[in-house]
């Protein structure tokens, strides 16, 4: 045993590993591309704001190069190629041209901006009309008022000297059939006499027929029907006293009684409102 570990030893110095790589006999179809690393950077962003060009002027102190060696000596950088922004890019297409007048370009960017304004006007108007005209229409009457707001009196049910009362609007209307006498007195009533002068011609379409609002002009009583000093209408609240003619003749009240908006249909229908 001794031997051969001796024998093996001394084979050592001559017995070496080794490997060998064989390159592969098979070509490829087509050849290999070697493809290029090349970095991309999106392109500077143009400097159209006073803000970028502010930050592309130089901040510091114009540089100073030695010109010797006890002093230092001021250089003056002066370039041939620095671009001057003309600001195109927010100049309208009429100023671009230098060949044109001012007042020619003026005239035809004025137009825009007029034509501009002009619409949204009529714009703000329309919306302003519907909205106006829908608040308007909201605050109106309702339908079933609406239809109360006429009633038609059968004058054959008021005898002749007598005044009946009626509801119109949420107010008492009165509707007086007077006699030739009533008539006759109050068409002689000189008018320049009278505190609210007016004529009984024209309170009356019909001289027979009288048709009032029963609220007294001072505040807002319902006057009485045949009572007070001229035989018309008196107020119980503070004493105002109107003839057969609706006219304010005594007290504190200072307006006759007012008259509604009526017209006969016939001989024997009146219809208010």
């Amino acid at each position: 045993m001794i031997s051969v570990k001796g024998r093996a030893a001394n084979l050592a110095n001559y017995v070496k590993a080794s490997s060998k790589t064989v390159a592969s006999q098979v070509q490829p179809v087509t050849p290999f591309v070697e493809l290029k690393n090349e970095e991309k950077r999106p392109p500077p962003p143009a400097k159209l704001s006073h803000y970028a060009l502010a930050k592309s002027l130089p901040t510091r102190e114009l540089l100073a190069c030695s010109g010797s060696f006890t002093a230092p000596a001021q250089v003056r950088m002066a370039h041939t190629d620095v671009k001057v922004p003309d600001f195109s890019a927010y100049r309208k297409k009429a100023s671009l041209d230098f060949s044109k007048s001012s007042r020619d370009v003026q005239v035809s960017s004025k137009m825009q901006t007029y034509l501009i304004l002009g619409v949204g006007a009529m714009g703000g108007t329309y919306a302003a009309k519907s909205f106006v005209t829908k608040f308007v229409m909201s605050l109106s009457a309702s339908a079933d008022v609406l239809a109360m707001a006429k009633i038609e009196v059968k004058l054959s049910d008021i005898p002749e000297g007598k005044n009946a009362t009626f509801k119109w609007r949420g107010k008492p209307l009165f509707v007086r059939h007077r006699t030739s006498d009533e008539i006759s007195r109050e068409t002689a009533v000189d008018v320049s006499s009278l505190r609210d002068p007016q004529h009984d011609k024209e309170r009356t379409q019909k001289p027979e027929w009288l048709v009032l609002i029963g609220v007294c002009t001072h505040l807002g009583c319902v006057p009485i029907a045949n009572a007070g000093d001229f035989g018309g209408y008196y107020c119980p609240c503070h004493g105002s006293h109107y003839d057969a003619s609706g006219r304010i003749r005594k007290g504190p009240a200072p307006l006759n009684l007012e008259v509604p908006p009526y017209e006969f249909t016939s001989d024997s229908t009146l219809l208010i409102g």
